[in-house]
């Protein structure tokens, strides 16, 4: 990876952490990628076949894609007879559409739903295959009307994409779970937010620094974090500080 392309990505990760919705994952990535043509952008775990329309939404982590393909896919059972759908299943590394053409172009109805792509602007596309945690298939999709991304670039979108995914799975587990923070925790954090050492917030705040570090562990035995900056981080998304 060049040292560029390094710094970017060093820089989108960055930003990825501030992230407080999929909307936020999606504006960013969109302005990252937008280099290489790619416009559009859908992400999420694979359905059980014989899904329904409003089921295999519920799958989807992000997405940003043409409302009227959205609709026409959904509604149309589309899914389940995208060519790259099924060859995500076979897949280990990123493909672009164009590498499974053979496998469309004998297929009429993957092929007719390729064509109609083409024409709500999705002409081109490359897709990333992932796994969750529990093992579920998974995949990151972009897209657009002509874009161009070389093999090295393919590595830098494979990477994005991965990071980008865990991120909107822990939005999404954040959005289901509820989370109480005691009055003194959040004193705590938001000390901790404004880049006080333990010292000054037990100075502040009148207790020992032992007290402030056992704030600080319960507050991420709460929010499921491994340190103070990610727990600021996760706190400041969900509104817990300020």
């Amino acid at each position: 990876m060049s040292r560029k392309r390094l710094d970017l990505t060093l820089a989108f990760l960055r930003s990825l952490d501030r992230t407080a919705s999929p909307q936020d994952v999606s504006d960013l990535l969109l302005r990252l990628l937008g280099r290489f043509g790619i416009e559009h952008a859908l992400a999420g775990t694979l359905p059980i076949i014989g899904a329904q329309p409003r089921q295999q939404y519920e799958h989807a982590l992000l997405d940003a894609m043409p409302t009227d393909w959205k609709a026409r896919y959904l509604s149309r059972g589309y899914l389940f007879r995208d060519a790259t759908v099924r060859h995500l299943g076979e897949a280990n590394a990123p493909f672009a559409w164009s590498d499974i053409a053979g496998r469309y172009r004998e297929d009429p109805a993957a092929l007719r739903i390729m064509n109609e792509a083409g024409e709500h602007g999705l002409r081109h596309g490359v897709t990333v295959p992932l796994l969750t945690l529990d093992g579920q298939l998974a995949g990151f999709s972009f897209s657009g009307a002509q874009i161009e991304v070389s093999p090295e670039d393919l590595g830098t979108l494979q990477l994005v994409a991965t990071y980008a995914f865990a991120q909107l799975v822990l939005l999404r587990s954040e959005a289901g779970a509820e989370i109480r923070l005691s009055p003194r925790e959040r004193e705590v954090l938001q000390w901790a937010a404004e880049g006080k050492t333990n010292w000054e917030i037990g100075e502040i705040l009148s207790i020992s620094a032992k007290g402030v570090e056992h704030h600080l562990r319960s507050t991420r035995a709460k929010l499921g974090t491994l340190n103070s900056t990610q727990s600021v981080a996760v706190a400041l998304r969900r509104g817990l500080i300020s």
